[in-house]
């Protein structure tokens, strides 16, 4: 029997109004209503790439991120190059150098404006 459901994924920021905005434009979706002055919890409306019911949320927190994320998204794309471009005129970077190729999988390590990690899953072209 299950305890609950996965209602939202909270992301802990120094600036959620930044982080929001960045990720509405990576899975296409709207930024809502701010809550508290200065923002203290900004959500994202459900995106059309991911319609899961499950909310992604912002939420201010004092300190900058310290060590590797223990959670991170996975953003499926069909041209990485492209998609590596278009996240970095959003103020994203490329964590790491290399992709990696394991199990059948292939990803290329991003991060945020705030540097959260996150990983651009593709099909390598032929």
């Amino acid at each position: 029997m299950a305890v609950g459901k996965l209602a939202a994924v909270q992301v802990d920021c120094v600036d959620p109004v930044v982080v929001a905005r960045f990720w509405s434009e990576v899975f296409g979706s709207e930024v809502l209503e701010p809550l508290g002055d200065p923002p203290h919890y900004v959500n994202l409306g459900p995106s059309p790439a991911a319609p899961t019911g499950v909310m992604v949320a912002f939420q201010r927190v004092p300190e900058p991120r310290a060590g590797k994320n223990r959670l991170h998204f996975d953003v499926e794309v069909e041209d990485v190059e492209a998609a590596t471009t278009h996240v970095e005129k959003l103020g994203g970077t490329r964590a790491r150098s290399a992709d990696f190729h394991e199990y059948g999988y292939n990803w290329r390590v991003m991060a945020d404006p705030e540097g959260n990690e996150f990983c651009l899953i593709y099909v390598p072209p032929d």
